[in-house]
């Protein structure tokens, strides 16, 4: 099963490396933004993890990566769409209704 990130996770993941870079450094943000695609990658071992959130979006389903950050993505027959990385309590469900600015 493939991983896919979405146009939307994408840029969640570079404003994410852009404020750890300025806040600490480029190696810390580096390691946290590969901690997190390594963890998005392994969804594809066992997909159906964390909640689902059919209230939100149907299919939705999310979970947590290091107490900080709320990962949104749905599962499809052949691949795991990442769609959206939400650091630090984001109001992930406005966002992903359209109702929040990304």
């Amino acid at each position: 099963m493939r991983v896919i990130f979405t146009p939307l996770a994408e840029r969640h993941i570079d404003a994410l490396h852009a404020t750890i870079t300025e806040h600490s450094n480029e190696d810390r943000a580096d390691g946290y933004v590969r901690r997190i695609v390594g963890f998005c990658q392994r969804l594809a071992t066992f997909p159906n993890r964390g909640t689902q959130r059919d209230d939100i979006l149907p299919g939705l389903r999310v979970t947590g990566f290091e107490r900080r950050v709320t990962i949104a993505f749905m599962v499809t027959a052949d691949a795991v769409l990442i769609e959206g990385i939400f650091y630090g309590g984001r109001d992930f469900a406005a966002i992903l209704r359209g109702e929040a600015e990304v």
